[in-house]
């Protein structure tokens, strides 16, 4: 702990709603409903060489994550654009991690908050790895069903199971928790979408009771151009057995190998060196918008 930075406490500029400020005064009071009531969606988006990976479709979902959560984001997704890029550019940093959010205010406390003010801000800092020789286990808990949160949303809230199982398997030594869902299928783990390769075609559950990410749509995208077979279904987690290689996707993961779930272990095979040659390029190849 004794080299661990507190965020709160930081140089640098943070865009908050409409101007860049010292990253020490971009602070919320402690009534603020997103932090008692979950009532906050955001963003995490990595930047290459100065240039934000897919900054349109994380402005879009952004805001797309408010409307689900009942309000409006006060700004528009060019505006949203040009926020991240100003914070970038104000922090001088050229590979990064961009964290876009947006929360309902102080004004009102209670469950209803209807006139509160929607707040946002932009934050970048430099994040390496998000995960390290990843190996899983079970989670303590399954991601809800659609009809019982709002689970096309990235919303704070719904991170707090993630939270806990994360936090539980680290406990036991792993690095992640592979989640099911509520219907007892693979979902997903507490941060990244998964992929399983079995006899050379990529296998990942259905996103519909978890988010659709943007990596796992891209790698998607990348697999069906290079010829590869991409199946999306529902996954029994005895099927886990079945791979010969899995790996997981997202902003902050990237495309990651995972080298055991349990008792169940794999090897980074040509598939998924493949995809994370592929994605590597296309990320820092100039395909940023």
């Amino acid at each position: 702990m004794a080299d661990l930075i507190p965020f709160d406490d930081r140089d640098g500029s943070i865009w908050f709603n409409g101007a860049l400020v010292p990253w020490r005064d971009a602070k919320v009071h402690v009534l603020t409903h997103g932090l008692h009531y979950g009532s906050c969606v955001f963003e995490g988006e990595r930047c290459y060489a100065g240039r934000i990976f897919k900054s349109r479709a994380h402005s879009e979902r952004l805001i797309e994550s408010g409307r689900i959560l009942g309000f409006q984001v006060p700004y528009t997704a060019e505006e949203l654009d040009a926020a991240k890029a100003a914070t970038v550019e104000a922090n001088g940093l050229a590979d990064c991690y961009v964290r876009a959010l947006a929360w309902r205010g102080s004004e009102m406390m209670g469950v209803s908050a209807q006139q509160s003010k929607i707040n946002v801000a932009v934050a970048s800092w430099q994040w390496g790895a998000y995960y390290q020789d990843l190996r899983l286990t079970r989670a303590a808990y399954d991601r809800p069903a659609p009809n019982t949160a709002p689970i096309h949303a990235k919303a704070a809230g719904l991170y707090m199971i993630c939270t806990v199982s994360k936090h539980a398997a680290e406990d036991k030594g792993f690095g992640d928790a592979i989640m099911l869902d509520y219907r007892g299928f693979v979902a997903e783990t507490t941060g990244a979408n998964i992929f399983l390769v079995i006899d050379g075609a990529l296998h990942t559950p259905l996103p519909d009771c978890f988010l659709n990410g943007i990596t796992r749509r891209t790698v998607i995208d990348i697999a069906r151009q290079r010829g590869i077979e991409v199946v999306e279904r529902h996954i029994r987690p005895e099927e886990l057995a079945d791979a010969q290689e899995v790996f997981v996707t997202g902003t902050a993961a990237e495309v990651t190998p995972v080298r055991a779930i349990d008792d169940l272990t794999y090897q980074k095979g040509p598939v998924t060196e493949a995809l994370m040659d592929a994605y590597r390029e296309a990320t820092r190849g100039g395909h940023a918008a």
